[in-house]
């Protein structure tokens, strides 16, 4: 679930490691033929780290067109330096 990292990377302005998955419920499978769309969203941001959602679907086009929620998950970044240490996140969220 590495597209879950670009909402992160973006805030952060740099590298980010993965230091949680909080949680991740397969809630159905993904078919052949399916086309899968992430939706991720920044929902906390702390010193050094950045939590995020991230949402699943899949559309289903045979035999009936159906959109399907297949996984949600939380995941937590950590912003890092060159040498992989923790370093404070200096920009924050705009208001959309």
């Amino acid at each position: 679930m590495w597209q879950a990292a670009f909402p992160a990377l973006r805030l952060a302005r740099g590298r980010v490691a993965t230091i949680a998955v909080n949680s991740f419920v397969f809630k159905q499978p993904v078919l052949i033929g399916d086309l899968v769309s992430f939706y991720a969203r920044v929902v906390k941001v702390g010193r050094t780290s950045i939590t995020v959602d991230v949402e699943v679907f899949a559309q289903r086009l045979l035999p009936e067109e159906v959109t399907v929620k297949v996984t949600e998950a939380t995941l937590t970044y950590v912003a890092v330096d060159r040498d992989r240490k923790p370093r404070p996140i200096t920009s924050q969220p705009t208001a959309r």
